[in-house]
């Protein structure tokens, strides 16, 4: 589909399912741009680099979506998007939009002991959760930090063996019970369709 020229500055962690959602639907005016998917740890730095990104984005586009939830910015972005005029993803995570809104409140009201993966996290676990965390230098942590989680709950984008085994592992590791849910792009998907194609 054409449309107006579309801009997502999207969290790094973000980047292969904004461009699957990008390729499926054919939105051939979206261009997306990343910031550094580490920013997950250092969630402080998102605001900065944002505003950097949008002053250098102006007048380029008709229009900017941030590809972020709040992503531990405690609003940060949303003050951001009434500055600038654009707009972000619905939530307050990536799970949230994957899973749905709706869907995520009901699982996370059924059982707030549940620590989420998406692919991403599958993916890149070590790096982001014991690395990230320092359990990998230190591992008394690890009781530290999920010593009152039960669940692992993979919310899978896609179909892949090896995230499986990965999420699988992750939960082997941490001693959680392990539980996987199709997700798709969820929320996420319907909200970037919408968005390139306003103004076709």
């Amino acid at each position: 589909m054409t449309g107006p020229r579309t801009l997502v500055l999207a969290c790094g962690a973000l980047i292969n399912e904004i461009q699957a959602v990008r390729d499926l639907n054919a939105l051939t005016n979206l261009t997306i741009e990343c910031l550094p998917a580490s920013f997950h740890l250092h969630p402080e730095r998102i605001p900065t680099e944002m505003r950097r990104r949008l002053d250098r984005a102006q007048g380029k586009y008709d229009s900017i979506l941030l590809g972020y939830a709040d992503c531990g910015t405690a609003g940060a972005l949303d003050d951001i998007c009434a500055e600038y005029g654009v707009s972000r993803l619905d939530g307050a995570h990536c799970y949230e939009f994957f899973a749905g809104a709706e869907r995520f409140h009901a699982l996370h009201a059924d059982d707030p002991t549940v620590f989420y993966l998406t692919d991403f996290l599958a993916r890149h676990f070590d790096r982001f959760v014991m690395d990230g965390l320092g359990i990998t230098k230190h591992p008394q942590l690890l009781d530290a930090y999920f010593g009152n989680y039960t669940r692992l709950v993979y919310l899978a984008q896609t179909e892949d063996p090896r995230l499986d085994r990965y999420a699988e592992a992750a939960a082997e590791t941490l001693g959680l019970r392990y539980e996987r849910i199709s997700t798709g792009y969820g929320d996420m998907s319907e909200q970037i369709v919408e968005f390139a194609g306003q103004g076709a």
